[in-house]
């Protein structure tokens, strides 16, 4: 008796551990696994600023997006089943199927700096301490995270195992700025969110960043304008006639953008290692080119004027530096928002920026990064000498064409002097 009392304890005791198990797997749902924090829907309705600076200027015949023209790659959510990828697939398909582009999605709520240290480190510069509190106390609600290279490294082997060329290349990489620049593409491709430099101050919360009047779902990168530059010699002082900032940058989980600048600065660095240009000081192009804003200026316009995402019009021109310069509100081209020069510039006194104290005045940037330490990655926003005015200029040169005349009428004397001396003896 004892004995059958013995079995029937442990047929009882196996019955309610079997229900413990599999109560909680039966009711399980995919929304109880862990996601991501994101912005909440109430910072998108912050008080509405004045209407002309967050109207969408479309001057210009800038063109909205579209759906996929014929042949070309569609954008496939993530909750869809992916498809295996083809043999021989492209880096660039195999970086779409790693990280897919879901344009109806939110921003994600996180924001990335790198440093050398911690905030908690003894080591952090005291200078960088207030810039690197702002992002936090304008954004409770976000994760941030400052970076630190080796951290950065790890983290890149996790996000990126799948894609050995990437790690190759940035590990290859010969010096720290060219790892900062290709880290921030990286890490927003993979992650999204917010990049910013560790020098940057945030003067008002990303909820502002985007246009009241454009709904989440139309928005997927949101960039400012470094340099407007609008002189004739604006080549002596920045790479493009309008050049997109790359020390602000905010994006959705894998934008064609930042895949396509991460295909392109992949390539070229495994190219350079091949050839045996991949050292310091031997680099075939300067780091402005290679990784910094001039590349990710070129790659954004590719973008914007690119069939495969964007209804274009037979005959129609293409969107150049023209759509952009001189704008003081955003304008929006399919879903990229485009900010004028005072958002991530304010104060720098010229180009058209406007005071900090801006309503259009988002980052404040005091160019204090730790690139000025390794090479000349940009030149930065300096006291360029004013334009001549055309009447001086003018007079100026017959100033100097008649100081040339004098010279030359000087030396012909000194000569005709010596002929005669000659002639005398």
């Amino acid at each position: 008796m004892a004995l059958l009392s013995f079995r029937k304890a442990v047929i009882v005791a196996a019955f309610v551990l079997t229900c413990i198990f599999l109560f909680p797997t039966l009711h399980s749902t995919p929304s109880s696994k862990y996601t991501p924090e994101v912005a909440p829907e109430s910072n998108q309705s912050q008080k509405p600023q004045d209407a002309q600076s967050t109207s969408i200027a479309n001057a210009g015949g800038l063109k909205e997006a579209a759906g996929p023209q014929n042949g070309a790659l569609t954008e496939q959510k993530p909750s869809e089943q992916k498809p295996m990828l083809p043999e021989g697939a492209s880096l660039l398909e195999r970086l779409r199927y790693q990280y897919p582009y879901d344009p109806d999605g939110k921003f994600p709520a996180y924001i990335w700096q790198t440093w050398k240290s911690t905030p908690s480190s003894g080591d952090f510069a005291e200078s960088l301490r207030p810039m690197e509190a702002s992002w936090s106390e304008k954004h409770p609600n976000f994760v941030h995270e400052v970076i630190t290279d080796q951290t950065a490294g790890h983290l890149i082997r996790y996000l990126y195992a799948s894609v050995p060329e990437v790690l190759e290349a940035y590990k290859a990489m010969p010096i720290p700025v060219l790892k900062a620049d290709f880290f921030r593409y990286l890490i927003l491709l993979a992650r999204g969110g917010i990049y910013s430099d560790i020098d940057t101050e945030a003067l008002k919360s990303a909820a502002d960043w985007l246009p009241k009047d454009v709904p989440p779902a139309q928005a997927g990168l949101i960039i400012g304008i470094e340099a407007d530059a609008d002189r004739p010699d604006w080549k002596d002082w920045y790479s493009r006639r309008i050049q997109f900032c790359q020390w602000t940058i905010q994006a959705k989980v894998g934008h064609p953008v930042l895949r396509s600048i991460v295909a392109q600065i992949t390539e070229e660095t495994l190219r350079m290692k091949r050839e045996g240009h991949l050292k310091r000081g031997k680099l075939d192009m300067s780091i402005v080119e290679f990784t910094g804003p001039a590349r990710w200026t070129d790659t954004i316009f590719n973008y914007i004027n690119d069939p495969a995402y964007f209804k274009i019009d037979a005959g129609s021109k293409n969107i150049t530096w023209e759509s952009f310069t001189g704008m003081e509100s955003p304008k929006k081209v399919g879903d990229v928002i485009v900010l004028p020069i005072t958002s991530f510039s304010p104060g720098v006194q010229q180009m058209g920026a406007k005071e900090p104290d801006d309503e259009m005045a988002f980052v404040k940037h005091d160019f204090e990064g730790s690139w000025k330490q390794d090479w000349e990655k940009v030149k930065p926003i300096v006291e360029i000498p004013p334009k001549k005015d055309p009447a001086e200029e003018q007079a100026s040169k017959k100033k100097e064409i008649k100081t040339d005349e004098v010279k030359v009428t000087t030396e012909e004397k000194k000569a005709e002097k010596k002929v005669e001396k000659k002639i005398q003896a």
